[in-house]
This record gives C-alpha cells, structure tokens and sequence, in this order.
C-alpha cells in the first residue's frame, strides 16, 4: 500500500488519481470525526469536503517531515469547525441589535438532530458545551482511538497539554450530564 506521503508527492506533481486514493483512504475517517465534533453528519459532509478541497487548492503547505498526513488533514477540518463556530458565536451577538421593532422575531435556524436516542442527543449537546481544543482531543483519543503523541503532533502542542485538554473536556461532561443522571 503507498504510503500518504507518497501519494500526496504525487497529487501534487499532478497525478488526479494519487489525490483520488487520498480522498478514498481518508474521507470516511474525516467525516465520522467531524460527525462527531460537529454533531451532524451532514455537516461534518461539508467540513470534509471543504478541508480536501483546501489541501488540492494549497497542495503545498503540507511538509511531510513535520508530520503525518492524517493530522494535516484533520487540523485543516478541525480549522475549519473553529472558523465557523466563531462566526456563529459573532453572528449571535449581532442578532440582538438587527432585531426589528415590527414584532418579527427570526429564530436562528436550528440543527437537526441525527440520534433519535435521547442519551446520544444528550451527549452531543453537552459535547458541544466542550470548547473545541479540549473537544477535538477528546474525540480523537476516545472516539478515534489516536494516540497521545498522534493528537498532539495533530494539534500542534505537548502531550501533556493533550492530556490537560481531555481531562477538562470529561470534566466538562460530566458537569454537563450530571442533572440528566441525577433526574434518572
């Protein structure tokens, strides 16, 4: 099997069909990720698409021997999720003062929610209470299964700040959680 690096050589000599087999190795993996700090699958569609799309158009920002092709990857997609949170969280502040005095009232759009089972959906509301830096380590090391030192070259910072960041995001959690376990 050819290694990433190789492939990514490749897609960036021009060789369409070395990106197609990274897009291949990779989408599932990125998708079920971004599903999970997203909490919508069809978001984390987008986030995916968005971060492939990125590395073809910038094909050379990613240095192989600073890391792992997966962890470019992913922090492209994880960069993205942060960007849009921002502008969220900015477009929340604004909808205060564009609010009309005509009685018209534009709720924010809501999300779907993709588990109809209620644990689930109480999870991925309390993980969305998690900010994103801790939320991203939790989610790679539990959900993913990547190691600390992986989530650390990932993410760019120590393994003990990794392990700092997941700490507090079960920390966050459990306080997020604990009136649902308390009212069961």
């Amino acid at each position: 099997m050819e290694e990433d690096a190789q492939l990514y050589a490749q897609a960036r000599a021009g060789d369409g069909d070395a990106f197609a087999r990274l897009v291949d190795r990779h989408k599932h993996g990125l998708v079920n990720y971004m599903a999970r700090l997203a909490g919508s699958r069809e978001r984390a569609e987008d986030f995916a698409q968005e971060a492939f799309l990125r590395l073809y158009e910038g094909r050379g920002n990613f240095q192989p021997e600073r890391g792992s092709f997966r962890s470019y990857l992913y922090r492209i997609a994880t960069n993205l999720l942060i960007g849009e949170e921002r502008r969220r969280k900015r477009w929340i502040r604004l909808l205060p003062q564009l609010h009309t005095s005509n009685g018209h009232h534009h709720e924010p759009m809501q999300h779907k929610r993709l588990l109809a089972d209620e644990m689930h959906s109480r999870l991925y509301d309390a993980l969305a209470h998690v900010p994103i830096p801790f939320r991203s380590a939790l989610v790679l090391h539990h959900l993913e299964g990547w190691s600390y030192a992986d989530i650390a070259q990932s993410l760019e910072c120590s393994v003990g700040t990794v392990k700092s960041r997941i700490f507090r995001a079960r920390r966050i959690l459990h306080e997020e959680l604990s009136p649902y376990w308390e009212a069961r």
